[in-house]
């Protein structure tokens, strides 16, 4: 030690350190009152003795004398040695002696002593202070009371780049950007009027001379006194930590990854999804590039490298990466391209540091590159199940870092984990483009021509996950110029419902061509549901959801000739029936179960229709897409139906904008039928009695009717088919035979009995006398049938009106 410190902690202090003056020969000649307070010695007994006598115990006379000498070698000497008490215990204390001279003649030493415990304590301060401003890794700044900088340490230096010297006298934040530093001046006053500690939080201290780079500091500041409580200034402590802040943003971006990228399973909201995280947490610029087969749900080939379709990108501020290629637009990376490269051999490519004419050169050669200025560039793959789907391109312009390893590491994480999404978005829209292939290529093409009912149809499949619904629609033409109308709804969603709602739609049309009662029909189609759920439960197989087979299903049919319509329900929502006058109401049905239940009959009512009313049939996705409560969509569908006659697609397309989201959830079908009725003039209907005579008398009514209708050229068939049906009903039936024809878009001839007994088509022996009716009919007829009703049965016949078959 070369020189005593004045502080009030000082233990050499001249009013808190023991002092002795000694003479050339080691004689005191001084002593003070604290060497007294400290070693029991009066200055009476001391002064005039040789010190190693009356203060050194005779073991340490060795050290006292290397200590001796090593001060008159130097001029000076500082250590730890033990002084005897006047009660004769030792009492270790630090010493510090220096030689000094009166008149230039004598020479004298000043020893100053301490106890040894004080002087260590005192020795740690000085070196903790010392370590503070000389080797601590945290930033020390000392500022008076008028606010300008006393001191820091060489962290501020590491942490600014301005030697420490330089901020002596300065303002506080003087290199800061006039923001940050007014807000540091206003923290640094607080402390000093309040005298509280405060804590910063995180703090972005920009450097004037560095103002897009963001450093992250943590500070902690409290108040200078000295032992009066007059006010020294302010201290601050300033940790950097913009590492450890990059860190948890990184982290934070990994866990933004997992509940914003994957939200919807749609390939190019997933992918615009990834582009939007990366900005601008990570990146300035980000675009994602898919490969073509991707974006439509294909899995592409092994070791492709394009063409590849842009389908997520975002950037900072109004400018965008890429054009000129905007989102959705087809892209061709040239060979040598990083893009090129990446998807080629399927590594990540990092340019740390681009050249200055790298875009212009990039653009040329098809980088697709964003002419703004990008300085450092990035591409990932987005591989999964081994298989590259496309890039993920980061480009920093704004940002002055340029990408590290840990932000190439950090994009690779975060491209693997949005392409597990992307992938399962693109599987997804694989399975439900193969839903709606199979579930097009079962619904209707078209709606078949007929004199019965217009008809105007809605059918919108689901947009959103888990896939596809299995509703059906159908306009069956039957005998008799009447219609059947069909809706139904299978439980269920995705290739199994679909499926399923194609076995059902075929049964229904089989069911359809037998003319059965609607009641029937649904209780063969509750049969055969009941079939498919036991082969299911039989196989284990379940479905999407593990639903088992189920359905709802309403079926109508309409009398064009008697304004007569039946209808029967499976627990599907009531038709709305909308008079002529506009006004509209739910038909009140017998509800029955769903299809697949069983044990309960299904009931059908019938109800005479009004020329022009309309009869609507639709599924739940209708009434319940944006209501939780049925009702209110029933009120809602009613309303919607209620206006004056007005073009029927445009009351279908009416009703679909009122009810129906533009992205519906479930399945929508929307059938809506204005009913006609057949004019009395194209029907014609006659009683016959049960009697031989009947035969003959049918071909004469027939040949006058369709001379009066113009139809001469079909006399001769239908009179040929009228005698054969009269001559059957004749010989098989009992009670009163009804003839009746029918002109509409093919000619009709039905003949009813009260027999329920089934006429079946056959090829008469060689040796038959009969036999050959039906074959006759069957061969100059379109098609014939027969129909069941409770009073008995109708056989009938129908030829086109351009003339016989052949």
């Amino acid at each position: 030690m070369t020189e005593l410190s004045a502080t009030h902690d000082d233990p050499f202090a001249p009013y808190l350190a023991a002092l002795a003056v000694l003479d050339d020969r080691g004689a005191v000649v001084g002593w003070n009152r604290r060497a007294e307070e400290l070693l029991g010695h009066p200055g009476t007994g001391v002064i005039g003795r040789p010190a190693c006598e009356a203060l050194v115990d005779p073991r340490d006379l060795r050290a006292v004398r290397e200590a001796a000498a090593s001060c008159r070698k130097a001029g000076g000497w500082f250590g730890v040695l033990k002084v005897r008490h006047r009660d004769g215990r030792l009492v270790e204390m630090g010493l510090s002696a220096h030689a000094f001279s009166r008149d230039g003649r004598v020479r004298e030493w000043l020893v100053a002593g301490a106890l040894a415990a004080d002087v260590l304590e005192w020795q740690r301060d000085r070196a903790i202070l010392d370590g503070l401003f000389r080797r601590c890794p945290i930033g020390l700044v000392v500022q008076g009371p008028d606010l300008r900088v006393l001191r820091v340490n060489r962290a501020i230096e590491r942490f600014t780049g301005v030697p420490a010297a330089d901020f002596r006298g300065v303002p506080i934040g003087h290199m800061l950007l006039p923001d940050d530093a007014r807000r540091a001046v206003d923290r640094v006053r607080q402390v000093m009027e309040t005298g509280r500690p405060l804590i910063y939080s995180e703090q972005f201290a920009r450097l004037e001379k560095d103002p897009a780079r963001e450093r992250v500091a943590l500070v902690s500041s409290f108040r200078l006194e000295d032992p009066s409580g007059r006010i020294l200034g302010v201290a601050e402590l300033i940790e950097d930590i913009t590492e450890r802040h990059r860190a948890q943003r990184r982290l934070a971006l990994l866990d933004q990854v997992g509940s914003r990228i994957g939200t919807t399973l749609d390939v190019a909201e997933t992918a615009r999804e990834l582009a939007e995280v990366m900005v601008p947490h990570l990146a300035d610029h980000a675009s994602v590039d898919l490969l073509q087969p991707v974006t439509v749900g294909d899995e592409p080939a092994q070791a492709v490298a394009g063409p590849v379709v842009r389908v997520g990108t975002c950037g900072v501020g109004a400018q965008q990466p890429g054009p000129p290629h905007p989102q959705g637009a087809p892209v061709e990376f040239a060979p040598g391209t990083p893009q090129a490269r990446c998807l080629a051999e399927g590594r990540p490519v990092l340019e740390a540091v681009l050249p200055p004419d790298s875009f212009s050169l990039a653009g040329r050669q098809g980088a697709c590159a964003p002419d703004l200025g990008a300085h450092s560039l990035i591409v990932v793959p987005l591989a999964a199940r081994g298989l590259v789907l496309g890039v993920l391109t980061l480009w920093r312009s704004r940002h002055p870092d340029p990408f590290e390893a840990d932000d190439l590491t950090l994009a690779q994480e975060l491209a693997s984990r949005a392409a597990v999404a992307i992938d399962n978005a693109r599987r997804f829209t694989q399975q439900q483009q193969t839903a709606f292939t199979l579930q097009s290529s079962l619904l209707p093409r078209a709606v078949p021509d007929q004199s019965a009912v217009e008809v105007a149809l809605r059918y919108l499949p689901a947009c959103a996950a888990p896939g596809l619904g299995g509703d059906w629609f159908d306009v069956i033409p039957l005998s008799g110029a009447r219609v059947a109308l069909v809706v139904g709804d299978v439980v269920g969603r995705g290739i199994h419902a679909a499926a399923t709602m194609g076995r059902l739609r075929t049964a229904v049309h089989t069911l359809a061509s037998l003319d059965l009662e609607p009641d029937e029909v649904l209780s063969r189609l509750d049969d055969l549901v009941a079939l498919l759920a036991a082969e299911q439960e039989a196989s284990g197989e379940r479905p999407v959801g593990e639903q088992v087979v189920g359905a709802t299903c309403l079926y109508a049919v309409y009398d064009p000739v008697s304004r007569r319509c039946s209808v029967a329900c499976a627990g599907h929502p009531p038709p709305v029936v909308t008079a002529p006058d506009g006004q509209a109401a739910l038909l009140d049905l017998p509800t029955g179960p769903p299809l697949g239940l069983g044990g309960l009959p299904f009931e059908a009512r019938e109800l005479e229709l009004a020329e022009g009313s309309l009869l609507c049939l639709y599924t739940n996705g209708v009434i319940g897409e944006r209501h939780l409560d049925a009702d209110i969509g029933l009120a809602k569908l009613c309303a919607a139906l209620t206006r004056p006659a007005d073009a029927l697609e445009r009351t279908c397309q009416g009703v679909v904008d009122s009810l129906v989201s533009a992205r519906p959830s479930d399945d929508i079908v929307l059938l809506i039928a204005r009913t006609r009725m057949l004019p009395p003039g194209d029907v014609a209907s006659w009683q016959l009695p049960l009697e031989a005579a009947s035969a003959a008398h049918a071909r004469e009514l027939t040949s006058a009717k369709l001379t009066e209708w113009g139809l001469e050229h079909l006399a001769f068939s239908t009179e040929l088919i009228a005698s054969e049906l009269v001559t059957n009903a004749y010989r098989y039936a009992s009670g009163p035979v009804t003839l009746r024809l029918i002109r509409e878009r093919s000619l009709v001839c039905e003949v009813s009995d009260t027999s329920h007994t089934a006429p079946h088509l056959r090829r008469a022996r060689t040796t038959d006398e009969g036999g050959r009716g039906l074959f006759l009919v069957a061969q100059m007829t379109e098609r014939w049938g027969t129909r069941y009703t409770r009073e008995g049965k109708t056989v009938w016949a129908e030829q086109p009106l351009a003339g016989t078959l052949t």
